[in-house]
């Protein structure tokens, strides 16, 4: 394991976490007119820091991380990161906090998605367009 930071080989996620670290506030940058949040986890592969921006989706004070990749047929890296490591530093706006990522299913994701869906319609659409059912994270606080 390392603190090195690997950018992502996306371009656009690359330059939104650079335009992040230099600001220090997430709420430089947005994605399709959406505020976002930041997560550093570990690379399950590497080892390395890894970074990547998400929508903003939050409920009394816990986040929603939805592993859409766009409604693409395969999941994103990232989620495979959490699966392998859920520890991350989550980053909404200036503050940043340890969390931890625990998926979610039943109930608690129907619930869940609807805030998601709320936050970002699109949501709706990346569904319709994979047979696969979108992963729902909730990003906990991490306790002392």
């Amino acid at each position: 394991m390392s603190d090195e930071y690997i950018p992502s080989p996306t371009e656009w996620v690359r330059d939104q976490v650079s335009t992040i670290e230099e600001t220090g506030d997430t709420r430089s940058v947005q994605v399709m007119d959406r505020p976002v949040v930041m997560l550093t986890m570990r690379g399950r592969k590497s080892g390395a820091l890894r970074k990547v921006p998400l929508m903003r989706v939050e409920h009394e004070g816990v986040y929603a991380a939805v592993a859409s990749k766009g409604g693409a047929p395969e999941h994103p890296v990232w989620y495979g990161n959490l699966r392998a490591d859920p520890h991350l530093t989550l980053q909404d706006g200036t503050e940043s906090w340890p969390a931890v990522a625990r998926e979610i299913h039943g109930e608690e994701r129907a619930q869940w998605w609807d805030r998601c869906v709320a936050a970002y319609p699109p949501y709706t659409e990346y569904q319709e367009k994979t047979d696969r059912q979108i992963p729902v994270l909730v990003l906990e606080r991490a306790q002392d």
